[in-house]
């Protein structure tokens, strides 16, 4: 009995590995196959068209996050600037342009509140907080464009210089 429970403990563990690696045997032999075809000079409709990756799918939280998103030509520091424009195509989805640069962007929510806008495949991400935008690049971990604004973000930064927030490490009430 305790040889049967063994091999059969045996087999459980050893079968999903086998199987992947069947399915990714086959994989392989059907891109080779696909390929081979296009190098011998017939066209498939598999090689003439690019592979979009799938969008992520929009729940209620990131819809509602993307109609606050500000778009339009938002002006940034050093004279340089990007455009924001909503993809007519699919709601909560985004086009980032600027110099050098294309994204296609998605809410992704936070914890802060702060509005997050990514590019997963390109390692992009949009903040947009009340004051300012910046674009970053996660994977060089470095800022595309920063203080970008548009009308209503400006205004906010002006009235932050007059009536500024309260300080985060209050020191009053504390004894020194």
């Amino acid at each position: 009995m305790l040889k049967i429970t063994a091999a059969l403990m045996t087999f459980l563990l050893v079968w999903p590995a086998w199987s992947q690696s069947t399915a990714a045997s086959s994989k392989v032999s059907q891109a080779k196959s696909k390929t081979s075809a296009v190098k011998a000079g017939s066209k498939s409709k598999a090689a003439e068209v690019p592979r979009r990756e799938p969008d992520t799918p929009m729940g209620l939280e990131e819809l509602a996050i993307a109609e606050r998103v500000h778009k339009g030509q938002l002006p940034c520091e050093l004279g340089a600037s990007v455009r924001l424009e909503a993809d007519t195509s699919q709601p909560g989805y985004f086009y980032l342009h600027g110099k050098g640069f294309r994204y296609r962007m998605h809410p992704v929510a936070t914890s802060t509140g702060a509005i997050r806008l990514e590019d997963r495949k390109a390692g992009a991400v949009w903040l947009q907080l009340a004051n300012k935008s910046m674009l970053m690049d996660q994977n060089k971990g470095r800022r595309l464009a920063d203080e970008c604004a548009n009308a209503e973000q400006v205004a906010f930064a002006e009235n932050m210089k007059t009536n500024p927030p309260p300080s985060l490490i209050d020191t009053t009430g504390m004894g020194r």
